[in-house]
């Protein structure tokens, strides 16, 4: 993996944007799945097939996926955290998750999670990692204290919960109640 340069970390968060919260901003509308034409992308946001295929290929979370249509032509959209807004099936099946999953959070919403639990708030689903690393690393975007919350998951599907397992390998499910979840002592 590329280290991504400041510009290209500047187009890759203005392509997430465009493509999780508000694609009008930059005239495009998605389809059904989340999906818009790479050529009509680079137009709407000036880069070049170059530079895109560098900042998917080089992004530290795999956001973005690329796919060839039967026409020929190439579609791409982000693989998850699209706003509430942005009313997107991504069509993915669902999966049997491992026992256990994780979610990092800020710690000062602790008390509120363990009331509540996770829901999605202004997005489609809550986003659950495989480990404690990435659970870190997600949980400290927002703050410099960090809880990691042990997500019981394969005790929800038994309870029937739904998971699915987005192409960059976030685990997606619509809430898990507070019943589920232990804050992770490390």
């Amino acid at each position: 993996m590329t280290a991504l340069t400041r510009e290209q970390v500047r187009a890759s968060r203005r392509i997430s944007m465009v493509l999780r919260h508000r694609p009008e901003t930059a005239g495009l509308t998605l389809d059904a799945n989340g999906w818009v034409p790479v050529a009509d992308l680079l137009t709407a946001l000036s880069l070049t097939r170059a530079e895109l295929d560098m900042i998917v290929e080089n992004n530290d979370k795999s956001r973005f996926a690329i796919a060839r249509r039967d026409d020929g032509s190439d579609w791409i959209r982000a693989s998850q955290g699209h706003s509430r807004r942005v009313v997107v099936d991504l069509d993915l099946p669902p999966a049997d998750p491992p026992a256990i999953l994780f979610h990092g959070t800020p710690a000062s919403n602790l008390d509120s999670i363990r009331r509540e639990g996770l829901r999605p708030r202004s997005r489609h689903h809550v986003h659950l990692s495989m480990d404690i690393p990435t659970a870190l690393v997600v949980g400290g975007r927002r703050s410099a204290e960090v809880a990691v919350l042990a997500v019981a998951a394969a005790e929800m599907v038994e309870a029937g919960h739904v998971f699915h397992r987005s192409e960059n390998g976030v685990w997606l499910t619509a809430t898990v109640p507070a019943g589920y979840l232990e804050v992770h002592e490390s």
